[in-house]
């Protein structure tokens, strides 16, 4: 397994979630809802509007992690220790998941840092 690897396992997550999010908006604000131009603003509630707010972190966690990697293959950086960094960062957010889509707090928090810390780590190796 790569850096890249994992930069698209991670894509590949965040289309998952994407996936579950649209199913639990199906039945919450109705398929013809979905198809409309959302003019009228709805939300959704319960665990499909917490795998909304873990989609949006999802997206925000994308927008970090993918360029430190691009960063670290194009400047022919990457190491054992980016490697597992990415490791950690991709475990830490396969678990954020379904722990923030259930609603646990304290867990989803920790979980949360431990990706961020890994995000962080991946752009100091890039220095």
């Amino acid at each position: 397994m790569t850096e890249t690897t994992i930069l698209a396992a991670y894509g590949l997550l965040v289309m998952a979630t994407i996936f579950l999010q649209v199913l639990g908006g199906m039945q919450q604000l109705s398929l013809g809802y979905l198809m409309s131009a959302r003019d009228e603003t709805r939300s959704v509630t319960g665990m499909t509007g917490r795998l909304k707010r873990a989609l949006d972190n999802s997206i925000v966690a994308m927008t970090l992690f993918a360029p430190a990697i691009l960063i670290l293959v194009i400047l022919d950086r990457t190491s054992p220790a980016t490697l597992l960094a990415a490791q950690v960062f991709l475990i830490a957010r396969v678990i954020y998941l379904p722990v923030y889509a259930f609603g646990i707090p304290a867990i989803r928090t920790l979980v949360w840092l431990v990706g961020f810390a890994a995000t962080a780590i991946l752009y100091f190796l890039a220095l």
